[in-house]
């Protein structure tokens, strides 16, 4: 694997090498919409599909190079960020709110409020599988629950993870080439901002939906059940999983070669321990407690099996987006200057690519333009206290725009798998864009540009 680093891809890469990625992405798309029975047996096999489209001929023209690539993105980037995801989702499955819970406007926004804070405390992923079968079943008795669910992805499963590096993978990333933990707060203002919007969008919407629908709660009944928590000690767990992640960003231990690719030995340990954490919780939780909170492993083995595809056709994007002005997106990282450019172009390749490598190559970027041959450790420093706004736009815009697409963050497939699971109708790939995400995300992040980056 020597030869491994003799080529740097993503400058001889053209634009032609991303077609399986737009592929991958397409039948995304389309299939659910125009073949949806189809796509629901067969996912699998279209993933695989276009995984094969790109590895098999990257293996045969570049050899060494594409094999260390693609083990790299795998090994180092798929295996952690699918096992992090196994390990909340399946603690947050074993958590039951029971009780009498019925969503009213107030009601809901308030449990969209409380996910929204969560979210950078235990994650976007752990705050959206605890709370999104309690806010479904407190939702059963009403007629509109599409918009609910997709302001749902668009919080907690996303904006609210902007104040810590716990909240979102690429703020974590951020944290360990050397952000302060504490830094995200600065994004306070601009989270409040998005929030605000978004929550009281939500609740004009479900006010008018309820009226609209004439549904009178049920608000006098004798048969009311007391709100109680179930498998309690799960929240030990939770916390277990959040002190494996602060551990794999503070502990230095070395390094282990894996198949030519070198991890940090702390970080393997950090995947073993979260596999252990979501064993222990599912033998030490009842089986009743998991039927009775309607889990399945079907939305988690879905992004298992998806995000593979995805993961292995997008190489060649983040190769060509990494090689920067002399890859094939020169024309676009060349016209990247000021403030809201980082903030728009962050955001919306952040929205089809995996917001940590881009959060990662703008980062990257910003340091070559400021702070050129200087220690990574310092020009962090230096841009932090001499051009912070430049940090927050990129930080902002990894998290916030994950919420355009399904795919833009993992916890939205989840999401919007548990709900169509439950009987919860959910719009297409672009049906979410288009009735969405592009007039109501896009209409606040033009607000968000206007306050903070011009």
């Amino acid at each position: 694997m020597q030869e491994a680093h003799a080529v740097d891809l993503g400058e001889i890469l053209t634009l032609w090498s991303t077609v399986p990625f737009a592929g991958m992405l397409l039948s995304i798309a389309l299939f659910p919409l125009f073949a949806p029975r189809f796509w629901h047996h067969h996912f699998g096999k279209i993933s695989a599909f276009w995984a094969v489209a790109v590895t098999v001929p990257f293996l045969i023209l570049y050899q060494g190079q594409a094999l260390y690539e693609f083990l790299h993105i795998i090994l180092a980037d798929y295996i952690p960020f699918i096992i992090i995801l196994i390990a909340l989702y399946t603690v947050s499955g074993n958590i039951l709110l029971r009780g009498t819970l019925v969503g009213t406007p107030v009601l809901n926004t308030f449990i969209l409020f409380i996910g929204t804070v969560l979210a950078s405390w235990m994650g976007t992923t752990g705050a959206s599988m605890l709370l999104i079968r309690p806010f479904l079943r407190a939702n059963s008795h009403r007629k509109n629950r599409t918009f609910m669910v997709v302001f749902f992805i668009f919080l907690v499963s996303n904006v609210g993870g902007s104040l810590t590096p716990l909240g979102d993978p690429p703020l974590f990333l951020g944290f360990l080439r050397g952000v302060p933990f504490f830094w995200t707060f600065s994004l306070f203002f601009q989270m409040v901002v998005v929030a605000a919007v978004l929550l009281t969008l939500y609740f004009i919407l479900d006010s008018y939906f309820l009226r609209k629908e004439g549904i009178q709660a049920p608000r006098d009944n004798n048969e009311k059940e007391p709100l109680k928590i179930d498998g309690m000690h799960n929240f030990i767990f939770l916390i277990a999983i959040i002190g494996a992640v602060l551990m794999s960003g503070v502990v230095k231990l070395g390094e282990v070669n894996i198949f030519g690719i070198h991890r940090a030995i702390q970080d393997v340990i950090r995947d073993a321990l979260l596999l252990l954490i979501a064993l222990l919780s599912i033998l030490t939780t009842k089986r009743e407690i998991r039927e009775d909170n309607e889990f399945t492993w079907f939305p988690i083995q879905e992004v298992a099996i998806l995000f593979v595809g995805i993961f292995l056709t997008m190489m060649p994007c983040l190769k060509i987006l990494q090689a920067g002005e002399k890859g094939a997106l020169a024309f676009l990282v060349q016209t990247v200057e000021e403030p809201y450019h980082y903030f728009w172009v962050t955001g919306i390749l952040s929205s089809f690519l995996d917001n940590a490598p881009t959060y990662l190559t703008f980062l990257s970027s910003l340091l070559g333009k400021f702070y050129s041959g200087m220690e990574a450790s310092e020009a962090i420093a230096l841009l932090i206290k001499e051009n912070s706004i430049y940090l927050k736009a990129i930080s902002a815009a990894a998290v916030f725009f994950g919420a355009t697409t399904y795919i833009g963050n993992a916890p939205n497939f989840m999401v919007r798998s548990i709900a169509e699971e439950t009987g919860t109708p959910m719009p297409s790939f672009f049906g979410y864009m288009l009735k969405y995400s592009l007039p109501i995300l896009f209409t606040t992040f033009i607000l968000v540009t206007f306050l903070f980056y011009l």
